[in-house]
């Protein structure tokens, strides 16, 4: 059993210092090489003391409770409490979970966050949002990396933009900036791949076309539209069919080695089959049949996160 000796200090003292360098100087990873501070903007009460370690060795810890606020940058966290240890870049984080800057903010239930690294790793009902794409994200497991723009998303991840649903077992979400604003340029999907395609000239609001591989990569555009789709490993797709008048003739089940979709304007264009190719037509009767959707075909709208405004 591990002997602990801690020290609070309450609120009254805390609010003699309303911002508090908490840590030491890092070295920032950017070109201008500045030094960078880990501040802790409010907490409740801190403590501190020492805990003994695996080797027996003392282990030196501060602890920030309750509404806790830092500021490492841009980046700023949140949780309900946050512990640092001092013979490393790395702090605890517990409850009510937040990692945000102007553009991507996730949440979580537990994690850690790498000041050097500028990442986070979170566990625990971990969802995400990046709000110039509307976009919303939900995964057991995440790793937040600041620096290189990435959310990466492990287990049952699932991916909601407008009209688009995107799942896997594990899901990157690329940003790039555009115009002064952060925006999801790429999104890679590993194990699972399945892509939904709301049909917006389908009569039911259930048509939707659909892609499937072992491994999937979806580009964006400036305004957050598909550009271009690239599926493989054991790829299937299924798109429906209009003629010039845009009435449905059909849907296209099609399966290959790979499937590359092409977009113009955000609608579906072409579709590339390579590595025999196989695919057979459906009648336009049976567009809006369930039986005709590619294995793994769910919509989960139920399991979409909700953000306050």
């Amino acid at each position: 059993m591990n002997n602990t000796k801690r020290s609070i200090v309450k609120t009254a003292w805390w609010l003699m210092l309303p911002l508090a360098v908490w840590g030491t100087f890092l070295t920032d990873n950017t070109a201008s090489a500045e030094k960078k501070k880990t501040i802790l903007e409010h907490a409740d009460f801190i403590e501190g003391g020492e805990t003994t370690g695996p080797g027996g060795a003392a282990i030196s810890y501060r602890s920030a409770v309750g509404n806790v606020r830092f500021l490492h940058g841009k980046t700023i966290l949140e949780c309900d409490r946050a512990t640092d240890w001092l013979e490393n870049e790395r702090i605890d984080l517990n409850g009510h979970i937040v990692i945000q800057d102007n553009s991507l903010e996730t949440r979580s239930d537990t994690g850690t966050y790498d000041t050097r690294r500028e990442s986070g790793e979170l566990s625990g009902n971990v969802r995400g949002r990046v709000a110039e794409d509307s976009l919303t994200a939900k995964s057991v497991r995440a790793t937040v990396e600041m620096i290189g723009d990435n959310l990466w998303l492990f287990g049952d991840a699932v991916v909601w933009q407008p009209g688009r649903q995107l799942s896997g077992d594990t899901i990157r979400v690329h940003l790039r900036e555009i115009d002064g604003k952060k925006r999801v340029d790429e999104l890679e999907v590993r194990g699972h791949a399945f892509l939904a395609i709301k049909d917006s000239l389908a009569s039911s609001p259930l048509t939707y076309d659909q892609l499937s591989a072992r491994r999937l990569l979806a580009r964006l555009d400036e305004r957050s539209r598909l550009k271009n789709v690239t599926a493989t490993e054991k790829a299937q797709s299924l798109y429906h069919l209009y003629d010039e008048k845009q009435q449905p003739t059909g849907a296209n089940y099609t399966s290959g080695a790979k499937i590359r979709m092409f977009f113009v304007e955000g609608r579906l264009s072409r579709i590339l089959t390579t590595g025999n190719p196989l695919g057979k037509e459906y009648p336009s009767s049976m567009m809006n049949e369930r039986e005709i959707d590619l294995p793994g075909f769910r919509l989960r709208d139920k399991e979409r996160p909700v953000f306050e405004p």
